[in-house]
């Protein structure tokens, strides 16, 4: 089958998987009245692709060295965020994250109804999101992974070693009393006001470079890295972030940003 054409049928089997789960994850949702669990749906559901990968390559069809590597990459990556979006998400169900409760607001009783489309966004972010993953072992290509996937890999792990630093800065700095109201600055934290968002990109900058061969050159992984820094810098990450510490926080976070860049890591000045 010609390189295209197998991508655009695995992305149709996809698009058609991921609006099911959704839409099963809607029905929780409303039944819990709790929309914030698709961000914890959204997390996982990359490693339930990267597992239905792994499994068709142990029941069915041999992966490649280069697809093997980017199917478990992508698990592992999947299963650490699901995992701490689980404990802030699933630990407290009694209450809502800020965004879904501001929607609520816009919305009233038009919610569940929004929440669908919402969710059917989510399927779509998820089935694009996999095209590094699903590109990553064209027909033929058997071969063993080779430099520039074992780079990404090296890349996604720096990405991951930071998005666990920053998270443990910030929790530790908010588990202190006495830093109740105030920003953190400490760490990575006094580098970039979002290091988190910033290690979350570079996964996909590993992703781009684990998922390059020879059939798609690149492209479905570069595609996603733009994809993902349009989202996180001007959508759904650091706006609406911001917008909500600037509610909270007030002035000192307005501080923090005339001296923090929201985004591309700098060293603190003096």
């Amino acid at each position: 089958m010609n390189p295209l054409a197998e991508l655009g049928l695995d992305f149709l089997i996809l698009f058609a998987e991921a609006c099911l789960y959704f839409a099963l994850c809607w029905v929780v949702a409303k039944k819990i009245d709790n929309w914030s669990i698709v961000d914890v749906a959204w997390s996982f559901g990359f490693a339930l692709v990267g597992l239905q990968i792994l499994s068709i390559h142990f029941l069915v069809l041999p992966l490649g060295g280069q697809g093997l590597l980017m199917a478990v990459a992508t698990v592992l990556w999947s299963l650490r965020l699901g995992s701490h979006l689980s404990v802030r998400v699933l630990g407290h169900l009694d209450q809502e994250d800020g965004r879904y409760l501001k929607m609520r607001a816009e919305h009233g009783d038009r919610m569940p109804a929004q929440m669908a489309y919402f969710y059917f966004v989510q399927a779509v972010a998820l089935t694009v999101l996999c095209l590094p993953l699903l590109s990553s072992n064209p027909t033929g290509a058997h071969g063993p992974a080779k430099t520039i996937h074992w780079v990404g890999l090296g890349v996604v792990g720096l990405a991951l070693l930071i998005e666990t630093l920053a998270d443990a800065q910030l929790a530790a700095f908010k588990k202190d009393p006495v830093n109740k109201g105030q920003v953190c600055e400490r760490g990575l934290w006094a580098w970039s006001r979002h290091p988190n968002y910033f290690g979350e990109w570079l996964v996909w900058v590993g992703f781009l470079l684990m998922s390059y061969n020879s059939a798609y050159r690149g492209v479905p992984g570069l595609l996603c890295v733009g994809v993902m820094y349009y989202f996180l810098t001007r959508v759904t990450g650091i706006p609406l972030t911001e917008q909500q510490l600037l509610t909270s926080k007030g002035p000192a976070y307005a501080d923090y940003q005339a001296r923090v860049p929201a985004f591309w890591p700098r060293a603190p000045r003096r």
